[in-house]
Formats: C-alpha cells, structure tokens, sequence
C-alpha cells in the first residue's frame, strides 16, 4: 500500500475530457460542474479505486459554516479524498483551507480502522516552494496537483523529451 498520497495522486492531471475551451477564464464552480459531468472519466484519470461521496459538502464548525469541493474515497487506500479546486494559482491560504477539511475529516468522519483523509489542491498553477513551506516538512496526504484542460501538443511533447534526455545526459557526464 502507498506511504505517501503523491504515489497515486497524478501530476498534472489532464482533464481534456471536460470539453472546456482553452481561451475562456473559469470559475471554481464551472470546473467543478463539469467534472461531475464527466465523473466517470474524472474518476478513471483519479486512478484505482476511487468512488464519489458528495460535492459542496457542508462542514459545521462552531456555528461557521464550510463547503468542501468534492469528497470521493479510495476503497484501496480505505481512505476519504478532499478536492478542492482553484482555478488560479495556487496560494497558502489555500493549503490552510484544505488542512482543515482533512482534519476535520480525521476528527469527525474518519472510522477507526480508516486510514487517514487524502487531500488534493487541483489547482490551475502551483508553486512547489509554496506547498513545501505551508505544509509541515512530514505531511504526506496533503497533495497540490495542477491541472491542465488539454494533452500536450506533439511539439510540447518533443520539446519535454528533449530537455528531458539533456538532463540526462548531463546527469550521466558528471559521474
């Protein structure tokens, strides 16, 4: 079984299904509908064993009220997984947004024998320094995952090989 939710949690994840333009600006929500539109594709892009729980999960805490994007659970890892969906980049303010739905998660849904929340920023553009300096340098199943509407054209394609083989390459002179 996986230690760490980045072993099953794609990266990007292309989404080219939802038959979204490429020029036009989204809104969470607009994203969001669209892939339960196309949940079955979304679910087989998400990876084995995951089945949907519920969107726009209302969270009451203390008299405040939050709603998770999507709640799905990997009957594999016997864990629930949070999506939260921005479609701009990726801020702090929302990796603290979605640490607190996963706690909330492990402190009030989670069964015993569950194994902890899985959550997932889908976002349209992340920092990686960002996501390393807000998450505690342990945390394994918070998980910052950016999102692409479209497969890359052929030219990307080679372009990524190229650069690829060159690091490579450099990789094996300075042995």
């Amino acid at each position: 079984m996986p230690s760490d939710a980045k072993e099953i949690i794609k990266d990007p994840m292309y989404l080219e299904f939802l038959g979204l333009k490429r020029e036009a600006a989204y809104y969470e929500r607009d994203l969001e509908s669209a892939i339960i539109t196309h949940l079955q594709d979304f679910l087989l892009e998400l990876g084995n064993g995951f089945s949907f729980i519920a969107r726009q999960k209302r969270i009451h805490i203390d008299g405040d009220e939050f709603f998770t994007d999507l709640v799905f659970y990997n009957r594999i890892l016997q864990c629930f997984v949070i999506i939260e969906i921005k479609t701009d980049k990726l801020t702090h303010q929302d990796i603290g947004q979605l640490q607190m739905y996963v706690n909330y998660s492990d402190r009030v849904e989670k069964l015993p024998r569950e194994n902890p929340t899985i959550g997932i920023l889908l976002c349209a553009n992340k920092n990686d320094g960002v996501v390393k300096f807000t998450l505690p340098e342990n945390e394994k199943n918070i998980v910052a995952s950016q999102y692409k509407l479209y497969l890359p054209t052929e030219q990307q394609l080679l372009e990524a090989v190229n650069i690829e083989l060159q690091n490579f390459e450099q990789g094996k002179d300075s042995e």
